[in-house]
């Protein structure tokens, strides 16, 4: 088990006080409970780091890029470069339809389900004092269309658990395959053809860091194979042709 999550971890970047791994789907960032999980893959891949913690957590289901700060410095200048706005991600999603606007900005408060207190929801009534609501803010654009799909950037301006999956529920644009949030598993085309997305399709494909030592730090990975097929499926343009066409920008 724990050898063929290995495999399937690609290290990306490393140097005094970062490392940056590319996460496959379906293998959560921690497990508290015990179990296999990045962290757990990540000081087998550099036993030598004086410490491993992640800067940001992706749901067990979404793949993409994940920084641990190896040293307390590291960890230090993270945390003061998202502070100053200094640590960017960009996300892809394969939303059902698309907002109504091409670039915009989702701004929904988001706090726990009560009726499942593992999932998400958006808050716009009066908010009770014993339940945790946090605002939140994610950046959207429309990249491509294809079928009863759309390919979306998003940018999260915070960090709520869940935040750009409950967003893009709330907008009317669900993730394919994002059955916590209404995303549908099964589509079937105009042509007959019936399509599965077997997880949330949402990868983590950009890091810009800018940690104050000169030069900033821009770290790319393509969405794995589930993603990138089903996009072609739908009839959507080869991803590493169009992201490369310059339309994915840092809002």
């Amino acid at each position: 088990m724990v050898e063929s999550w290995r495999e399937r971890v690609t290290l990306v970047h490393r140097d005094r006080d970062l490392l940056v791994l590319h996460k496959p789907s379906g293998l959560p960032t921690t497990a508290p409970a015990g179990g296999v999980c990045l962290v757990q893959l990540a000081r087998e891949l550099d036993p030598e780091a004086p410490q491993l913690h992640p800067s940001s957590r992706l749901d067990a289901e979404v793949s993409g890029l994940v920084t641990f700060a190896r040293t307390r410095k590291g960890n230090e200048r993270l945390l003061s470069a998202r502070r100053d706005g200094r640590y960017g991600r960009l996300y892809l999603g394969l939303s059902l339809g698309e907002p109504s606007l091409e670039v915009g900005r989702f701004e929904a408060a988001i706090g726990i389900d009560p009726a499942d207190r593992r999932r998400r929801r958006v808050v716009r009534d009066e908010r009770p004092d014993h339940e945790r609501v946090r605002d939140a803010a994610t950046r959207y654009r429309v990249l491509d269309r294809a079928g009863p799909a759309a390919l979306l950037q998003l940018e999260p301006e915070t960090g709520r658990t869940h935040q750009l999956r409950v967003h893009c529920a709330d907008a009317g644009v669900p993730l394919l395959g994002d059955r916590h949030y209404g995303g549908p598993q099964r589509m079937v085309l105009e042509d007959g053809r019936v399509l599965m997305a077997r997880r949330a399709m949402l990868h983590c494909t950009r890091l810009s860091l800018d940690l104050g030592q000169g030069r900033p730090l821009l770290l790319e990975a393509l969405p794995p194979d589930d993603f990138q097929q089903l996009w072609l499926q739908l009839g959507g343009t080869a991803l590493a042709k169009l992201l490369t066409s310059s339309r994915m920008v840092q809002q």
